[in-house]
């Protein structure tokens, strides 16, 4: 015998003798070792839900980068970082160009399974009445039996409190630019049926305690003026507030009592996918944030019941353009998709 096979023999008795006695009495089979009655089946997808669900995102005046990359007139954009968040809970995108024919927008609206209004600063002109058809599309859906969600961040949710309000000066000035805050949640908030439901406890614990989320805005809306407005207080249910620099508090999270719409004056994307400022939360509770917030979003979409068109879909999907890496500079979004005016 070779003295390697010596050494082999050696090394396997030894290992043998130093094994666990519950491991030398157990039963520890492969998959394929077990013995079975009849065919391993796995159970079937539930029918009521659409796992190949597509979410629309509006795109935003501008280049993102103030003109740097592109200042072509009508040029619009829709921020990288929304797209992945979309994309790492199991949905594609449509982009839903603000600047589209009116009856194009609709159209595309029919490729998707729910909407995403980004952040930014723009509130008037086309696309606010972009913004508008399209929010009240989403409640004609709805009306109409389809289960289609709305995510609106930041921006997004101070055009929609502008609209449900008829009121467009309805916002207030606020100092939370640039800054990571904590999230309390109101007393009795039921977030059983809200972006928060999946939550562990301990990290919702935590988002009250710590800095996990990233506020970016100069607008919003005080808990008191929201709730004194009929408009507003019969349509939301706020479920967080936070306190800007200067110990204003505002709404930041609120969800809708008879839609599935969901707002955020905060940016759950930002945590996973964006880098350009030092203040944006990157610990792993953070990232635990982002991807809660996103798989819920995507299971509302699952319920909705639109169907689109495959052939339609592709030609429409955010595949058939490319980002622009613009992360060089240190400030603002690390990519961005730019569209010419359509």
């Amino acid at each position: 015998m070779s003295s390697d096979a010596v050494w082999v023999l050696f090394h396997l008795a030894f290992f043998s003798q130093c094994l666990p006695s519950a491991w030398a009495h157990s039963a520890i089979l492969l998959p394929g070792q077990l013995a079975r009655d009849s065919p391993q089946s796995c159970p079937a997808p539930d029918p009521n839900l659409y796992y190949k669900p597509v979410i629309g995102i509006v795109s935003h005046p501008g280049d993102g980068a103030s003109g740097r990359l592109s200042n072509a007139t009508g040029a619009s954009y829709i921020a990288a970082s929304y797209v992945k968040f979309v994309e790492a809970a199991g949905a594609r995108v449509v982009p839903l160009i603000y600047t589209e024919p009116p009856e194009k927008l609709l159209k595309k609206l029919e490729l998707v399974n729910g909407v995403l209004f980004t952040g930014g600063w723009a509130k008037s002109g086309l696309y606010f009445e972009t913004v508008t058809k399209i929010f009240k599309k989403i409640l004609e859906k709805n009306d109409a039996g389809d289960h289609f969600p709305l995510f609106a961040t930041c921006l997004g949710f101070e055009l929609i409190t502008m609209i449900i309000s008829q009121d467009n000066n309805i916002l207030e000035e606020f100092s939370a630019s640039n800054q990571a805050s904590t999230l309390q949640f109101v007393e009795n908030a039921n977030i059983g049926e809200s972006v928060f439901q999946r939550f562990p406890p301990e990290l919702l614990g935590k988002m009250s305690t710590d800095c996990l989320v990233m506020q970016n805005h100069r607008y919003g809306i005080s808990p008191g003026k929201l709730l004194n407005n009929p408009k507003l207080s019969s349509f939301f249910e706020i479920l967080t507030t936070c306190t800007d620099e200067d110990d204003k508090v505002y709404v930041s999270t609120v969800r809708s009592q008879n839609y599935p719409v969901t707002g955020f004056q905060w940016h759950p994307e930002k945590n996973a996918f964006e880098w350009g400022s030092p203040r944006i939360p990157h610990t792993e509770d953070a990232i635990q944030i982002t991807q809660y917030v996103a798989n819920f979003l995507v299971s509302e979409a699952r319920k909705s019941l639109n169907r689109p068109v495959a052939q339609e879909l592709l030609d429409n999907l955010i595949y058939n353009y490319s980002p622009t890496y613009c992360g060089k500079a240190g400030k603002g979004y690390d990519e961005v998709y730019i569209f010419a005016q359509a």
